[in-house]
């Protein structure tokens, strides 16, 4: 209409600049900028679990073994990625406050679930070998490893009363897929856990669980889900039941995926009701722990 910036701006009421930006096309179709996230959240996870397990670790040392997981990365992706920001911070806490007050009975009627990726090879240290002084380039003493081992990934779920059947999970994870796990594998744990009483669903904030078709499908089977702070691992007491079957595979040594998937079976079924009652009852002391922290990650 040949009317100035100035003139526009006043008759919508908005800034002169921000009048100037999009006659200039800046603001229309921009474009997002920056690289692509590069790690998913469920590296994220992985790579907290390793800071856990040694708080006094170099960042070039963190890095070596997210690699050997399998996620390739930056020192700098690394550094960003241990800690928590203030945000996620402020979430944990608050949701600690709200949760403060529940009594183990209040906890024993969630029923939590999660995945987890079992490899082939367990740590870093290698194959020990005999040898003799000089021996030590021989080919006879000499493994041959690969960069990326075998690995299946695992769905579980746990309450107070023990443990569900356990789901192979095959390709990646995404809302549809999902809910073939929840219909055919978190029902019947619900079922085997609860028989026909009420419960309350845990899982995280992966982008299959956050989906909006997976809402509407507990929606339509009338079942609570927990409301869940992000990057908080240290809350779910099936990551413990997780290590427990790592370190059982240690000793079981499995050469072929379909021993391995054996072995992470028989360690599953071992756990016990009582292990799983203890770890359940410490959901109090975690919620301390948290508010203690003040939203830092805490020892669990």
């Amino acid at each position: 209409m040949g009317k100035t910036q100035k003139e526009i701006s006043e008759r919508i009421g908005c800034s002169q600049s921000a009048v100037s930006r999009h006659l200039s096309g800046k603001s229309v179709g921009r474009k997002k900028c920056g690289k692509k996230r590069c790690t998913t959240r469920r590296g994220d996870r992985t790579l907290r679990k390793i800071v856990e397990k040694d708080r006094f670790q170099t960042l070039g040392d963190l890095r070596k073994q997210w690699t050997e997981s399998g996620v390739e990365t930056s020192r700098a992706t690394v550094h960003r990625r241990v800690l928590l920001n203030q945000k996620q911070r402020q979430k944990r806490l608050t949701w600690a406050t709200e949760k403060q007050h529940w009594t183990v009975a209040q906890w024993s009627k969630v029923l939590f679930s999660d995945e987890s990726k079992f490899c082939m090879s367990f740590g870093n240290q290698g194959a020990r070998v005999w040898r003799k002084t000089g021996e030590k380039e021989m080919p006879k003493c000499l493994k041959s490893s690969v960069k990326y081992p075998q690995s299946v990934m695992v769905w579980g779920a746990m309450s107070a009363a023990g443990v569900g059947p356990l789901c192979f999970i095959k390709g990646r994870v995404n809302a549809a897929s999902y809910q073939e796990i929840l219909e055919h594998f978190m029902l019947p744990s619900a079922e085997k856990l609860y028989g026909d009483e009420d419960f309350v669903f845990q899982h995280d904030l992966a982008p299959a669980h956050s989906a909006k078709t997976t809402g509407k499908w507990f929606t339509d089977h009338g079942i609570t889900v927990l409301n869940w702070p992000a990057n908080s691992p240290d809350l779910n007491p099936i990551e413990n039941l997780w290590d427990i079957v790592k370190r059982k595979l240690r000793d079981a040594r499995p050469n072929t995926l379909d021993e391995l998937k054996a072995a992470i079976e028989a360690s599953w079924a071992s756990i016990t009701p009582q292990q799983c009652h203890r770890l359940i009852a410490s959901m109090p002391r975690r919620i301390e722990a948290v508010i203690s922290a003040k939203g830092f990650p805490t020892k669990y």
